[in-house]
């Protein structure tokens, strides 16, 4: 029941802005846009935890993250009750039900996974870093391109904050 719950709110929001990768480049909704699979898929950044910090968020508003950010691109941490791993676990399992979305690496402190929008394919990279120290998941999603992004990536962390607290996690 839970599990329905929080895949409905996913796709839900998921199918109106971006969403995930069905592979790392193309986007089968694209079919309609011959040769435009990958076009607004853009560099993938350099990213990771670095000295314990994920990247800052550039200027432009298409961008959150939860550490050391200013007003326009703060987002709170995740905190969990469980176990580090269990956690980690379930932040797999809800990112499964995102819709175009993979799961690009991970370790046993960290996840990166790649969305891309419906329509045209544009592309959000999305990470977090699991603290060996403390009960909580920093994040940070961005935009590979462009200026706005119409909050997607702020509406998709805090949905998957709400699947998290949903499972117990």
């Amino acid at each position: 029941m839970v599990h329905t719950l929080i895949s409905l709110v996913l796709v839900g929001l998921f199918s109106l802005g971006n969403g995930g990768l069905s592979s790392p480049l193309t986007s089968p909704s694209l079919g309609a846009l011959p040769g435009a699979a990958g076009l607004f898929a853009g560099t993938p950044p350099e990213l990771g935890v670095r000295d314990g910090q994920l990247s800052p968020c550039p200027e432009s508003p298409n961008c959150v993250v939860s550490q050391n950010a200013d007003a326009d691109h703060a987002i709170a941490p995740l905190s969990y009750s469980s176990d580090r791993e269990t956690a980690r676990a379930t932040v797999l399992k809800v990112l499964t039900v995102v819709p175009r979305t993979q799961v690009i690496e991970q370790t046993a402190d960290y996840i990166r996974f790649a969305s891309s929008s419906r329509l045209l394919g544009f592309v959000d990279d999305g990470e977090f870093y699991f603290p060996a120290d403390e009960n909580l998941i920093q994040m940070r999603s961005a935009s590979r391109l462009g200026e706005s992004d119409l909050g997607i990536n702020r509406r998709r962390m805090e949905q998957i904050r709400l699947a998290l607290r949903d499972l117990g996690a």
